[in-house]
């Protein structure tokens, strides 16, 4: 799609020194635009190759990283707030269809599994058709099929309508994390990251809190209509507002076998898929945590309506804040410190959700939300610092994780829930952080530290 944004005058670019060229391969054809080789002898010395172009950063405070921050701030909020939507109205649908929590949960789990495959089909298809245009046709038909679900007359149709919409999906996280990590200058890519996980956390809370009052007010099948238009309205300002891609090449006639190549040279860093392993726990863990609470806060002893239930995911703007700080905080002092911290902070709060106290439980659950934050912002931010090229195949692969998660580990803890309630729900989660802890450690602790950590 060609892209309307025009900027008056050309950004302020922050000039990037020029990688040295990798040695040549013996047989292999000379690269384009190199000059030609001059045989040494009684022939003039050679001329030096010039150095190829630095590459064109959107530089931090200029009005192309303003626009660049909120267009992707928008897809965050429409990719989360589409994603668990349904989060709050598990409880309404067992009702209404006659099922258990664990069967519930696959309003969710579905469409958060067919996200996290469909991430590594998007990744490879955004280098060839591009960024911008793959975002923009997956938000908008994510939010058609959002509304589809809401009019679909029976459980396994609304079911296949939020597979689908799980599917088209994948076309947001990974090419937008891949699309930061070309454009934007290192030194203020910590916090463009933060800025968009801050819009995952506002549309994951105005998904869950609006869909709450909603339904108390209407229907959840209204709710979740008014949520589809709201997000085609966002996805139409945000291919108003991102420029196109200034770092970025269409690649033709590439085929599975490199993609995959690309995927093994990930998977075989020394550090990447403990990084991976870090975004399925706390993902795990907090999809958990957040499935299971509205079902405990309905009942005794807290006895909550839908609408009471609904605003303790408030505590996602804690999230929004957090995530934030956290991008800024790992540019200055490091990624390994802020993530572990991140995770400690979930900890303590999972605990605090024991007692049957309201003001614990609640205080439990903003902390959660912002350790599950600190660690997510960091941690995906962190992957493109570590990958060696061929970023949006390593962010794609952290996704496929962090979906995983939130898909299987999720819907597992359901299990916990109808055997032992809430005290087997924190058991469980807290086997993951604790995990999650472990792997931490061993990234921040990693051998190839340089520029990580």
């Amino acid at each position: 799609m060609t892209s309307r944004f025009k900027p008056a005058a050309p950004e302020p670019l922050a000039p990037v020194p020029p990688f040295a060229p990798a040695p040549p391969v013996a047989g292999a054809p000379p690269i384009a635009g190199s000059p030609p080789a001059v045989i040494q002898g009684d022939a003039p010395a050679p001329v030096p190759a010039p150095a190829p172009a630095a590459l064109a950063w959107v530089t931090r405070g200029s009005p192309a990283y303003r626009r660049i921050s909120l267009a992707l701030f928008l897809s965050g909020f429409a990719t989360f707030s589409l994603l668990y939507c349904v989060q709050p109205l598990l409880p309404a649908l067992t009702v209404e269809f006659g099922i258990g929590a664990a069967q519930s949960s696959l309003a969710l789990s579905l469409s958060t599994g067919f996200l996290a495959f469909s991430i590594l089909c998007a990744g490879a298809v955004s280098e060839r058709v591009g960024r911008r245009g793959l975002m923009f046709t997956s938000m908008a038909l994510a939010a058609a099929f959002n509304v589809l679900a809401a009019i679909a007359p029976s459980w396994h149709l609304i079911l296949l309508a939020r597979a689908l919409e799980g599917f088209v999906l994948g076309g947001v996280p990974a090419v937008a994390m891949a699309y930061l990590a070309e454009e934007i200058d290192p030194r203020g890519l910590g916090l463009s990251m933060g800025l968009y996980v801050g819009g995952t956390a506002f549309g994951g809370m105005m998904g869950r809190v609006g869909m709450s009052f909603l339904t108390d007010a209407f229907s959840w099948r209204h709710a979740m209509m008014t949520l589809g238009v709201i997000d085609l309205l966002a996805a139409a300002a945000f291919v108003w507002l991102l420029p196109v891609s200034r770092n970025f090449t269409p690649r033709t006639g590439l085929g599975p076998a490199h993609h995959l190549a690309l995927w093994r040279r990930h998977l075989a860093h020394p550090q990447l898929p403990a990084l991976f392993g870090v975004g399925c726990l706390v993902m795990g863990a907090f999809v958990t945590v957040y499935n299971y609470a509205g079902f405990r806060l309905l009942g005794a002893p807290f006895n909550l309506s839908a609408s009471e239930t609904g605003l303790i995911f408030s505590a996602y703007l804690f999230g929004m804040v957090a995530s934030s700080a956290a991008g800024a905080l790992a540019d200055r002092f490091g990624r390994g410190p802020v993530m572990i911290s991140g995770i400690a902070v979930a900890v303590l709060g999972l605990l605090l959700t024991l007692p049957a106290s309201l003001p614990a439980t609640i205080v439990g659950l903003v902390a959660i939300t912002i350790g599950f934050f600190i660690t997510h912002a960091v941690a995906s931010g962190w992957v493109g610092a570590l990958a060696n090229g061929a970023k949006g195949h390593a962010a794609s692969l952290y996704l496929l994780a962090y979906y995983l998660g939130s898909s299987v580990l999720g819907s597992a803890g359901g299990w916990f829930w109808e055997a032992h309630r809430w005290g087997g729900v924190v058991c469980f989660a807290f086997a993951l952080l604790a995990a999650c802890l472990a792997l931490g450690l061993r990234v921040w602790r990693g051998p190839a530290r340089r520029g990580a950590a």
